[in-house]
């Protein structure tokens, strides 16, 4: 297992990122928790620190994400698409300072095999919450400077790692309003074979919208959590 002590360069810089990620670099620096989540973190320090690595690459088709998709048989979030990442170890060090830095990519190799001294992390999203869970998040982007292979390392924990082109995340075609049993509803998209949904849904929805990638899609479309079944 990687310790948190092995990932020695965890500054972010902006250097050498490639244009089409100017947009990304801009939303950044610019928005507000609220227009990200209408879930921040509790005022009185509740909750478990984590941290997810939003990983732009570039692949034939162009800009693309790294997700992973989780195992069936786990307790929470089962078969659920994400972002690689998890809680903070105490050896990430200061949840408010580098420690989701050295998290994010700590989680991202042990989920996925990923080389973290290929990533250059650029910027910091503000820190959000998942009252499910109770987990502080902090996502983390990067930039795929140096890609290597990825997959799954453990089974137990992993079903699938794959990357999904931004073109089919913007496609119209693919997205839709995903219905929770609960009646919740929120941003949801059909790529790669699976639904994305709930948190990761929702950052990669406001991403696509504050980096002006958005295309108008159908608010009405509706598909449930077993829409493949």
């Amino acid at each position: 297992m990687k310790r948190a002590s092995d990932i020695e360069d965890v500054a972010l810089s902006g250097e050498g990122l490639p244009d089409w990620l100017d947009p990304v670099v801009a939303a950044v620096r610019t928005v507000e928790p609220i227009q990200l989540s209408r879930f921040l973190p509790p005022a009185d320090g509740r909750g478990r620190q984590s941290a997810v690595l939003v990983l732009f690459g570039e692949g034939e088709r162009g800009p693309e994400l790294l997700l992973m998709e989780r195992a069936g048989s786990l307790r929470s979030h089962a078969g659920q698409p994400s972002f690689p990442g998890g809680a903070l170890d105490p050896e990430d060090g200061d949840p408010h300072g580098d420690g989701p830095l050295r998290a994010a990519l700590r989680e991202a190799e042990e989920e996925t095999g990923l080389d973290p001294s290929g990533v250059q992390l650029f910027g910091v999203l503000p820190k959000l919450y998942i009252p499910v869970s109770s987990f502080v998040v902090t996502p983390v982007l990067g930039w795929w400077r140096r890609p290597s292979p990825v997959g799954v390392v453990d089974p137990a924990e992993t079903a699938r790692v794959f990357t999904v082109p931004v073109a089919d995340l913007t496609d119209p075609a693919n997205r839709a309003t995903a219905v929770h049993p609960s009646g919740h509803r929120g941003p949801a998209f059909l790529v790669e074979s699976a639904l994305v949904w709930g948190f990761t849904a929702g950052l990669i929805d406001r991403l696509l919208h504050y980096a002006g990638w958005e295309r108008p899609w159908d608010l009405d479309r509706q598909v449930p959590l077993d829409w493949r079944s």
